[in-house]
């Protein structure tokens, strides 16, 4: 039987959170992706998720939005799977989420490249700070994830996956719930880079991500905003027990430590 926890914060803070955790989210991406790009040859890498759809567009001769929205409503698709429920208002609510998403990244993508205008990393000091910097965005989007899945008004597809399997089939344990998310977009990857015959898109950034985003949002939970707490978590009864938003909190500040 599937149960939701309260919600314990009113809307408008809701959307305070919600709104912090995108700028946090976008900021991230955009600084694996310009650091990616001033770094030659190239082995820095972008997150996971992206990276994998970046090379099945490649395969395909896709173009880059088409391949994120139909990825997008894959993984919506199998999210109602685990749920064992077609739920509109979440679906919805994930397609909802790229819209300002997309839009922030675009701010910011301009923003470091017509106005900051990041000099190419050719000195091994220049190259250091870039990796430096690649990594943060990397637990930026790790510390977005965990603001926004605490709110959880609206989540992107791929994030409400690790929710979903973190919160129903593994207690809260955010660094197994990341690992267990990535192996539709290994799939993605392998299938990738068997029809190309050559990674792109893959680096010490992608690793770094794989390994540790998990860890980061588990320890964000426990150290950023720590008095907000998950909200309305679908979860799913043991016995007559039902679980509640303290014993979720709890229980993952066990388990990250």
């Amino acid at each position: 039987m599937t149960t939701k926890t309260p919600r314990t914060i009113s809307m408008r803070v809701s959307i305070i959170y919600f709104i912090i955790s995108l700028v946090i989210n976008s900021l991230g991406n955009v600084l694996t992706l310009v650091t990616s790009a001033k770094v030659f040859p190239s082995f820095l890498g972008s997150a996971y998720w992206t990276a994998a759809e970046t090379n099945l567009s490649i395969a395909f001769h896709w173009n880059l939005f088409w391949t994120f929205v139909l990825i997008g409503f894959l993984v919506i698709i199998l999210n109602a799977l685990l749920l064992h429920k077609w739920d509109w208002g979440r679906a919805i609510g994930n397609l909802i989420f790229m819209i300002p998403f997309s839009w922030l990244i675009q701010v910011f993508y301009d923003f470091f490249n017509n106005v900051v205008k990041l000099p190419a990393g050719r000195t091994p000091g220049l190259i250091s700070l870039y990796i430096l910097i690649n990594f943060f965005g990397i637990s930026l989007i790790a510390i977005a994830i965990s603001i926004y899945q605490r709110v959880n008004l609206v989540l992107h597809p791929n994030d409400d996956l690790m929710q979903i399997i973190r919160f129903k089939y593994l207690h809260g344990n955010a660094k197994l719930a990341m690992w267990y998310s990535y192996i539709p977009p290994t799939i993605i990857g392998i299938i990738a880079i068997l029809i190309t015959r050559r990674i792109a898109f893959y680096g010490i950034g992608t690793i770094f991500a794989f390994l540790f985003q998990g860890s980061i949002t588990g320890l964000a939970d426990k150290f950023v905003f720590p008095k907000l707490k998950h909200q309305a978590i679908d979860t799913t009864n043991s016995g007559d027990e039902t679980i509640v938003t303290k014993d979720i909190d709890t229980d993952i500040n066990e388990k990250n430590m």
